[in-house]
């Protein structure tokens, strides 16, 4: 699995504006292949917005790195200091506290 983490500030767009337009876009992460999970995350006080995505493995996180969905979203202008972080699962643990994962990458 690998896990990555988008972070991004609102720029000349509203949190509710963009509330609004995340929910329109949410269906469009459904049909991202390889994609377990997506969070939209953010933290109004701080305008730190973006997304955690679990992907089930790394070609899958590559090629969703090289699709339309991430194109928009880091060339969005609305969307400043768009910034990415990949991580590994560590398995053993990570199943004892309860994660639904069999493997790591």
């Amino acid at each position: 699995m690998k896990i990555l983490i988008i972070n991004f500030n609102l720029k000349n767009l509203s949190i509710d504006d963009f509330k609004a337009q995340a929910h329109i876009d949410a269906m469009d992460f459904r049909g991202v292949e390889g994609l377990i999970s997506k969070y939209f995350i953010g933290d109004e006080s701080d305008n730190i917005f973006g997304g955690v995505y679990i992907f089930k493995d790394e070609e899958s996180l590559e090629k969703y790195k090289k699709g339309p969905i991430f194109e928009f979203l880091s060339t969005n202008e609305y969307f400043d200091n768009f910034t990415t972080k990949e991580h590994g699962v560590i398995d053993g643990p990570s199943i004892i506290a309860g994660a639904a994962t069999k493997a790591i990458s």
